[in-house]
């Protein structure tokens, strides 16, 4: 059963990664597994902590930045000590054209796996890529959530499985739980 606090998010991203012709790109995933579902040309897992984007970008052999297409984190954001840093890191990473997606959650508990740091809404998502070096004009961002969702995140186990007969999926504004941006490198 999917997270409730990901619904949204997650149909929303697939149309944006789709709009992108997966097949066409070499993609980086900075933790998590969720790009695997895309069928991508190729498919690189840098799991973190072992790997930290806040040290610097992933190299090949020569030390140079490893480029992509596309560079996704999903959840990961709030966890990095430096997530200013590691959006600077990313955006060298990518190719000219290249995208940046990442998710990161809003109204959810504190959740130490290694830290938890930050949250941002989506206004919050737009600032951080700008202040990395992103064209304002090319970067996306949204955010979903509600009341009803919000208190389901006080539930434990957490976090709360998707039910869809009980939980309203209505966007309330003014109460966001999560947040996902994409920006491309021009």
């Amino acid at each position: 059963m999917p997270s409730l606090n990901r619904v949204i998010m997650a149909k929303s991203s697939r149309e944006w990664i789709k709009a992108l012709n997966p097949g066409a790109l070499d993609v980086a995933e900075i933790s998590g597994k969720w790009g695997r579902m895309f069928g991508f040309r190729s498919y690189t897992q840098f799991r973190y902590p072992e790997f930290d984007i806040c040290a610097g970008p992933f190299t090949d052999d020569e030390g140079r930045p490893r480029k992509f297409d596309l560079i996704m984190a999903n959840q990961v954001w709030e966890h990095l000590d430096r997530p200013y840093t590691a959006t600077r890191n990313v955006r060298r990473m990518l190719k000219k054209g290249g995208h940046f997606w990442l998710a990161v959650p809003f109204f959810v508990p504190f959740h130490a796996a290694p830290g938890d740091c930050s949250r941002w809404s989506a206004r919050g998502l737009r600032n951080l890529l700008i202040e990395a070096g992103f064209d304002e004009g090319e970067i996306r961002a949204e955010q979903w959530g509600n009341r009803a969702a919000a208190l389901r995140n006080l539930e434990q186990p957490w976090p709360p499985a998707h039910d869809p007969e009980r939980d309203d999926l209505e966007n309330d504004p003014e109460m966001p739980i999560c947040a996902w941006a994409m920006a491309r490198k021009t």
